[in-house]
């Protein structure tokens, strides 16, 4: 027998919730397989099983919390028969009992079948929100060629799978049993159900960075244009080259590294009365999960070139996805960018990142007419590509004129991109 531990991830971390448990009472496992996921106050995580074999019992259920170290499952010998081992008087039950509509406890609707091979995982590699979309979309992962690391399928593939005409989701008629198709947090109207660890954190933080830092904002319209040209014409020659997706944002990383460079104060935190000023731009980049989002930081990316800035975002936002972000991943940030403009959002007014004194939002670059002045003076209309960038301050330390100096660095650099992307 092999006795399954709440890890311990990182040094300051003493806790951890069991949020799922991936296999059940009598399932077969392998080693270092995922066994079950993890919230902590740093990260979220997948627990490989330390052993192969079947998974004896469940003694800690999802939903509880635990201390580092403590028993939660037993993996022993066997060939994974489907009977279920019994709990062991006053241990907590592998499968809870449905709750009445009085409890204050998730409701469960029906989820539609998944596509034949939408959700095979032994076969497809692919995070649990790609394979979400894929269900939404009745496509199966098994048609899509991965172009994440290692060959990971990514939401961007299955988006791009989307788009193809022959890619059209069959209209068949659903069955009863098949509506509505669930969210992952799914709830019936009126029901009350407790937040999930991550929302906990996430609210806590939320309002002690309004209490703690004086929240300004300011916002440019910035001329993508130069820069959307530029990525059309290489993202196909550069994922060729280098095995990684162009993508917009290390353009608004180097752009804000720049701008801090010239203006540190943005680059630095608050220390009781002093001003601590970081040597290095530690940058975090807000990633949006399922049920939250984490702000994995990518480390020295002032000494990064464009290429390792690519490739470090990439990286982070797919390892944050897959649940494979350690504590260390989630700390140190100097400055904080995050992208509403994903999602549709013309700009947003985020919340300052504790202890960050600054963050920036990143709306969504889109067409629009702007008058265009050109080197004789002469002003005429065009459809140009823009975005809205807005930066969250603290005016404890910086200055309303400094921000606005900080963002016109940002929006020059941008407007007159020449730096090489490769």
């Amino acid at each position: 027998m092999t006795d399954v531990v709440m890890p311990q991830m990182g040094e300051s971390i003493f806790e951890g919730t069991i949020t799922k448990w991936l296999k059940k009472t009598g399932d077969k496992v392998q080693r270092d397989e995922p066994l079950f996921e993890i919230s902590t106050d740093k990260v979220d995580a997948e627990i490989p099983a330390p052993a192969s074999g079947v998974l004896r019992e469940i003694k800690v259920t999802e939903g509880n919390t635990v201390q580092v170290n403590t028993v939660v499952g037993v993996i022993g010998d066997g060939d994974g028969a489907a009977a279920s081992v019994p709990a062991k008087a006053g241990a907590p039950a592998p499968s809870p009992v449905p709750p009445k509509k009085d409890v204050q406890a998730p409701a469960t609707l029906p989820v539609a079948a998944p596509v034949a091979g939408a959700d095979d995982e032994s076969d497809v590699r692919s995070s649990p929100l790609v394979r979400k979309l894929a269900r939404e979309h009745n496509i199966d992962l098994n048609q899509i060629k991965g172009t994440g690391t290692g060959g990971r399928i990514t939401k961007q593939d299955v988006l791009d799978h989307v788009e193809q005409p022959s890619s059209a989701p069959a209209t068949a008629t659903p069955s009863p049993a098949s509506r509505p198709s669930a969210p992952t947090l799914a709830t019936i109207p009126g029901d009350v159900v407790p937040m999930t660890q991550m929302r906990k954190i996430i609210a806590q933080r939320m309002i002690e960075s309004r209490r703690t830092s004086a929240h300004v904002h300011c916002m440019f319209e910035v001329d993508m244009t130069r820069i959307v040209n530029l990525r059309n014409k290489l993202k196909n020659s550069f994922e060729q080259r280098h095995g990684a997706r162009l993508t917009f944002m290390p353009f608004f990383v180097r752009a804000a590294i720049i701008a801090l460079q010239q203006y540190p104060i943005a680059n630095a935190s608050i220390d009781g009365d002093n001003i601590r000023y970081h040597r290095h731009v530690n940058a975090g980049i807000a990633v949006a999960l399922d049920n939250g989002l984490i702000v994995p930081v990518l480390k020295n990316a002032d000494e990064l070139n464009f290429l390792g800035l690519q490739r470090g975002i990439t990286d982070l936002g797919e390892r944050a996805r897959t649940k494979k972000l350690m504590p260390t991943d989630v700390e140190g940030a100097t400055f904080t960018i995050t992208n509403p403009g994903q999602f549709g959002a013309v700009f947003g007014l985020p919340i300052i990142n504790q202890p960050n004194v600054a963050i920036m939002g990143v709306g969504g670059i889109t067409k629009q007419p702007l008058v265009v002045t050109d080197k004789d003076g002469a002003d005429s209309i065009a459809i140009r590509s823009v975005v809205h960038l807005t930066l969250g301050y603290d005016h404890r330390i910086i200055d309303g004129a400094v921000a606005d100096q900080f963002m016109v660095v940002v929006k020059k650099t941008l407007e007159n991109w020449s730096e090489e992307v490769g």
